[in-house]
């Protein structure tokens, strides 16, 4: 088993009640506390966790995660 591993998108039940009983998909990021939420919302855990390791899905998470760069904790110096 590795010692570390990169984080992975899941699924998890979304909390706006708006969309209350859907599911979101979920991908956290370094230098951030909470995930990213991406994608739309899901009618169940399946349909979002299928979505997840659809082209699709597999293609907008790795955009998003080779969009995001990490702030240098020198850069403001």
């Amino acid at each position: 088993m590795k010692k570390y591993a990169k984080p992975q998108a899941y699924a998890a039940a979304t909390k706006d009640q708006r969309h209350a009983g859907t599911f979101e998909v979920l991908v956290p990021l370094p230098d951030r506390v909470k995930p990213h939420r991406i994608a739309g919302q899901f009618a169940s855990m399946q349909a979002a966790e299928g979505w997840i390791h659809s082209d699709e899905g597999k293609d907008a998470i790795a955009d998003l995660c080779a969009a995001h760069q990490p702030k240098s904790a020198k850069a403001g110096r």
